[in-house]
This record gives structure tokens, sequence and C-alpha cells, in this order.
């Protein structure tokens, strides 16, 4: 069966490229098409009548014409612009991590609608978590388990046993946690606390109604982040570009 020459779709928009003197390449988030890249022509022109509605972090509802090499955006309407995000630059901060997550993580037109929920989800979050970075883990923990990647935090990777609450090491190789007697077969493991341990379980478990009461503080939140971030980095092998713009907001209060 023939695809359709023109397509409508949501879309969340994860990263703007300029082309030419007036176009622009989005890369775009959908919930049944997955990743895609698309050309939206003339959006940089004042009189655009797209570019409001193709902004980075706009939730919106297009119409797409199928091209040779990319398609083209030919309607564009706004179903969410995420305005608390716009006038915070710690939310959107947080918000553009994420984003650059989905896009790293995912591959072109391989649909993931669960990926695409969680997303549209944390954006929401975002507009309105009294803590944003506890909104990150939730969001970097779910991500990675509908990806494929759910980290082990119940049973030792070496030994299989059930897990003793006491202080354990997590393993970025091996996408989980080793018990101390285990921890000699992966040197490069990190040591996770029994509440990091209990804080990871519970959101991985919860949703975001429940996950938004735990409460942490600044020594937990900075041992999840650790955590997250190498395990991250080893399934990239590479750092998020956003994470030291994130750093340096922290850092200047």
């Amino acid at each position: 069966m023939t695809a359709p020459k023109v397509y409508k779709t949501e879309a969340i928009v994860l990263k703007r490229i300029n082309l030419g003197e007036a176009d622009k390449i989005l890369t775009l988030y959908t919930p049944n098409l997955g990743k895609l890249s698309a050309i939206a022509k003339g959006v940089r022109r004042p009189k655009s009548k797209m570019g409001g509605h193709l902004e980075l972090l706009t939730h919106s509802s297009l119409m797409l014409a199928r091209g040779q090499n990319l398609d083209i955006i030919t309607q564009s309407e706004t179903i969410s612009s995420f305005l608390p995000l716009r006038g915070d630059l710690w939310r959107a901060s947080l918000a553009i991590y994420a984003a650059e997550l989905v896009e790293q993580l995912t591959a072109e037109h391989v649909e993931n609608y669960p990926v695409y929920k969680l997303f549209l989800d944390t954006l929401h979050q975002l507009c309105e978590a009294q803590d944003g970075e506890l909104t990150l883990r939730y969001f970097e923990l779910n991500l990675l388990t509908h990806l494929g990647y759910k980290p082990e935090l119940h049973y030792c990777l070496g030994c299989k046993s059930p897990l003793e609450p006491t202080a354990n090491f997590f393993s970025a190789s091996g996408g989980g946690v080793l018990c101390p007697a285990c921890r000699e077969k992966e040197p490069q493991s990190q040591h996770i606390s029994l509440n990091a341990l209990k804080v990871m379980r519970f959101l991985q478990q919860s949703d975001y109604p429940r996950a938004s009461r735990v409460r942490l503080n600044a020594e937990l939140s900075r041992e999840l982040e650790s955590l997250m971030r190498h395990y991250i980095r080893y399934i990239l092998e590479r750092e998020v570009k956003s994470v030291a713009w994130l750093d340096r907001l922290r850092k200047e209060g």
C-alpha cells in the first residue's frame, strides 16, 4: 500500500537547525512515527504564519507533505507552548536537557508511544513541579526503561541475590547494581547509598503524581544526578551537551 503524500501528526519540537536564508530543519518527536526530521520552509521570515507554532519544545499539530529527502511541513497549529518554561531559564534548561536525551537516545522512524507520552508529560510537569530535578530523575529512569536500558535495582548483577539494605555499587556497564561482595568484578562501579537505591526503585514504579511527593535533600539529589549521568554517559559514549549549561546555571545560583 502506497503511503499518502500528505499526512497529519502531533509532534514536539526537539531541535531546530537553520537551512539557507529562511528555512529550518526541525527534529520532531511524534506519537506514532517516532522521531523524524522535516523542513519548515520560510519559517525564519518575519511574516511566516508557522514560526510561532514551531518553536523549540512546542507541542503542535502538523500537516506534512512527503519530500524526496525530507518531508515538508505545510501547516502547523500550537497545542501547547508550555508558557511557564518560556519565562523561567532554569525550567527551560531542564526541558531542553530532556529534549536532548530523547533526540540522542532514539532512532528515526521508530514508533515508541510510551516515550512520546513520557516526554509530553514531563514538559507539563516541568511547568508545575517544585523540584524540577526530581522530575528529570523520574524522566531519565523511565525513558531508559522504555528504550530497553532499564537498570536492575533489585538483584545483584553478579550473584543474582536480592540486594541487602546496605551500601551497594552501581555498574553502568552492567546496567544495574552489584552487592559489596561482587563489586571487585567491576572496579569502575559507583557507590550507591541505600536511600538513593530506594528512591530509584520508587521512581521506576510510580506515576508522576506519586513521584512528585518525594522530597530530596541536596546530598541525595546530587548523588542521584551523578548516578544517572554516569549511566547515560556510558550508553551514549559521550556527555549530554546541555549538562555543562545546567552545571553553570546551578553554580551561578
